[in-house]
């Protein structure tokens, strides 16, 4: 499933003019359109508009910022055992990474959805 998924993604992207950069990994483009399918009744046209926001997100944010904001996010969601995982929820800069992924993920819902 996850198979023909990936290759319906990748004819998508192929026929469009605004596809994303190459420099965000198939795999991470992939990831990211699935989620948004399951999160979006997995449709085809939640595979157009999925694919349309993770095209913008790549063109506003760098592959580097994207997963730095991941990792950040991931660490403030851990159990707060850890004293370090403080300065991940309470450090500007941190929080900048985030906001930057998510102010582009609000702007791509605006153009896509």
């Amino acid at each position: 499933m996850r198979a023909v998924l990936a290759g319906m993604l990748l004819l998508a992207a192929a026929g469009r003019a605004d596809a994303a950069p190459a420099s965000y990994p198939t795999e991470t483009l992939a990831d990211y359109v699935l989620a948004c399918m399951a999160a979006n009744g997995g449709t085809p046209e939640a595979l157009s508009r999925c694919s349309c926001s993770i095209d913008y997100i790549a063109g506003k944010v760098t592959y580097d910022e994207y997963v730095q904001a991941e990792t950040v996010l991931r660490i403030q969601q851990a159990p707060s055992g850890d004293p370090r995982i403080g300065m991940y929820r309470s450090s500007p800069w941190a929080q900048l990474m985030v906001d930057k992924v998510r102010n582009a993920q609000v702007e791509a819902d605006n153009k896509c959805f």
